[in-house]
C-alpha cells in the first residue's frame, strides 16, 4: 500500500502511542525519518531510537518515547507542510512555538533542522512540523 504522508504518519504514531503511555513505537525506517529523529532527539523530546535492517532492504525504526513525571515530553506534535499544501518560510519569517518555548522543525538547504540553528546558520526552508 503506497503512503502518502510518510512523515505525517510518524509523527500520528508518535502522538498515537503517547496517548497509551507507551515506551516504544516501531515506525517504517526512511531518510527523511532519521533527520526528523535526530533533531528530537538532540532537543530532548525522544530517548532515542533504534534501526532494524530487514533482508529484503527495508528497514524499521524503533523509536524511545520519554516521559517526565508520568507525562509525555511531546505535549504538541502537529504537522506543518503537507502533500498538498507546502509551507516555505525565509530565515526572517520563521514562525517561533510557544514564544521559544518548543521548536519548528526545518528542511533546509543543509540539511533538516531545528528553527533555532537554522536562524544562526541563516537559511530558510521547509516547515516539516511543530513541537512543543
Amino acid at each position: 500500500m503506497s503512503m502518502t504522508d510518510p512523515l505525517g504518519d510518524m509523527l500520528t504514531r508518535i502522538r498515537n502511542a503517547q496517548m497509551r503511555r507507551k515506551n516504544r513505537v516501531a515506525t517504517p525506517g526512511s531518510k527523511l525519518r532519521a533527520r526528523v529523529l535526530d533533531v528530537l532527539q538532540d532537543e530532548g523530546y525522544i530517548r532515542g531510537y533504534s534501526v532494524a535492517e530487514f533482508e529484503n532492504g527495508r528497514s524499521d525504526f524503533e523509536i524511545e518515547l520519554k516521559y517526565f513525571d508520568g507525562e509525555p515530553v511531546i505535549r504538541e506534535i502537529e504537522r506543518v507542510s503537507k502533500p498538498g499544501r507546502r509551507v516555505y518560510v525565509s530565515v526572517n519569517n520563521m514562525p517561533r512555538v510557544a514564544n521559544g518555548l518548543g521548536i519548528t522543525i526545518v528542511s533546509t538547504p543543509k540539511g533538516v533542522m531545528a528553527d533555532h540553528a537554522a536562524r544562526e546558520q541563516n537559511v530558510g526552508g521547509e516547515v516539516l512540523c511543530k513541537v512543543f
